[in-house]
């Protein structure tokens, strides 16, 4: 695990530093990592990996394949691969799966190695100061910056349909009738209970694979009409370049692969609707090759289901279905909303109510710069939160390079 420096309790820092990043994902290490390779005084602060490690259930894998899963460092020697041979693990390469405890520990010897002074006190609070920003740290210490990038996680997002907000009133969690899979660390609480999982994602279908996989009695409602998974490749080990008809990328195989991973600095050209409309459906709803096994014919999977009521009978739930069989009725004792993530910056209780109102946007997205700023100058988004100016690379660890690349260049100047 990565060993972190905390700052002194309630103490005020009056000398403004360069940058503050915060959020120790693939992406705030990535930013910080360049930054300070380019000698920018910046301070990092979040718990590393905290929410691959707790906010995804133990078992799962990356849908992204090892080469694809790579945190960008300003030199060589920091790669998935690399991790694994300084570990003594074999290295993972091709298309075989890469475990989440696996990335998890690569995520945390990045951090070790390329940003040692990481600061597990958390932000509360971000705001204008001046021309740069105030920090507010849960220690009580407040600092200054020039400039702040927001890495924050895509749990942050996490999108619960308003239908079910009936069944926990205080929100959902993992210890109630209703949660979402970003709260849920292990699933093996749930054994012996009747559970329904929402989505035809890979989230959704992991989650289910690896309850049922614990002794949970699982059941997946699914609206569309078909669940997908991806093909298995020829060879498992080994992954080539594809051909000219059908090359391939990080984001997976053919052209408009091509576009969507080198050509994000365009993305933000197309019009508005057409932007929001590709975040959600490149690279959509689908499990990976390795889950299909996992999933077909291990539990019921009924697609072409709509949920017309949910509602709370004693200690369980009751969901109200609409299928091909006309009606019915199901009963369980929880129900895993598994429905994506959705960008808002509401979502986000440490950017002060004045800043935020300041801050443009694309539906609910920040409107940002060809280097990431938002409208408030020195405020940055990288990340998934990005997605609605560069597109769905920022959904994945492979856009690390494009945005910490580009951030550092900006900021180090």
């Amino acid at each position: 695990m990565s060993q972190v420096a905390n700052p002194p309790s309630r103490v005020t820092n009056t000398n403004a530093h360069d940058v503050v990043v915060l959020g120790a994902g693939p992406y705030g290490l990535a930013v910080a990592a360049h930054l300070r390779a380019r000698g920018a005084s910046v301070r990092v602060f979040g718990d590393p990996m905290s929410s691959w490690r707790d906010q995804m259930p133990a078992g799962m894998f990356l849908k992204s394949t090892p080469s694809a899963s790579n945190i960008s460092a300003p030199r060589r020697g920091f790669t998935l691969v690399d991790y694994c041979r300084a570990a003594g693990i074999d290295p993972l390469v091709g298309y075989q799966p890469v475990p989440i405890q696996t990335f998890i520990d690569y995520g945390c010897w990045f951090a070790d190695q390329l940003v040692p002074s990481l600061e597990r006190s958390r932000i509360v609070e971000i705001d204008r100061q001046g021309s740069g920003f105030r920090i507010g740290l849960d220690s009580g210490e407040e600092l200054a910056a020039r400039s702040v990038v927001v890495a924050s996680g895509a749990g942050d997002y996490a999108y619960v349909p308003p239908q079910f907000a009936a069944l926990e009133p205080d929100g959902p969690s993992a210890a109630g009738r209703l949660s979402h899979p970003s709260q849920h660390s292990d699933l093996s609480v749930l054994r012996g209970r009747r559970l329904a999982v929402i989505g035809r994602g890979s989230s959704a279908l992991e989650t289910a694979a690896i309850a049922h996989e614990h002794g949970v009695d699982v059941h997946v409602l699914v609206r569309s009409p078909r669940v997908l998974f991806g093909d298995r490749p020829p060879v498992v080990d080994h992954r080539g370049r594809g051909t000219l008809r059908n090359p391939e990328t990080p984001l997976g195989p053919g052209w408009p692969m091509v576009v969507f991973m080198y050509g994000g600095p365009l993305y933000r050209f197309l019009k508005e609707d057409t932007r929001l409309r590709l975040i959600r459906e490149v690279l959509g709803p689908a499990g990976g090759w390795w889950l299909r096994d996992r999933v077909e014919g291990q539990f019921p999977v009924d697609v072409s289901t709509a949920i017309e009521s949910v509602t709370r009978s004693g200690d369980a739930v009751e969901l109200g279905l609409r299928g091909p069989g006309g009606p019915s009725t199901l009963t369980v004792d929880h129900v895993i909303a598994a429905t994506g993530y959705r960008v808002d910056l509401r979502a986000l209780p440490f950017l002060a109510e004045p800043l935020r109102a300041q801050i443009a946007t694309v539906a609910t997205f920040p409107r940002l710069s060809t280097s990431f700023e938002s409208s408030v100058h020195g405020l940055y988004f990288v990340g998934f939160a990005a997605g609605a100016t560069f597109g769905p690379l920022m959904r994945f660890v492979c856009g690390t390079p494009f945005a910490a690349k580009r951030v550092a260049a900006k900021l180090a100047r």
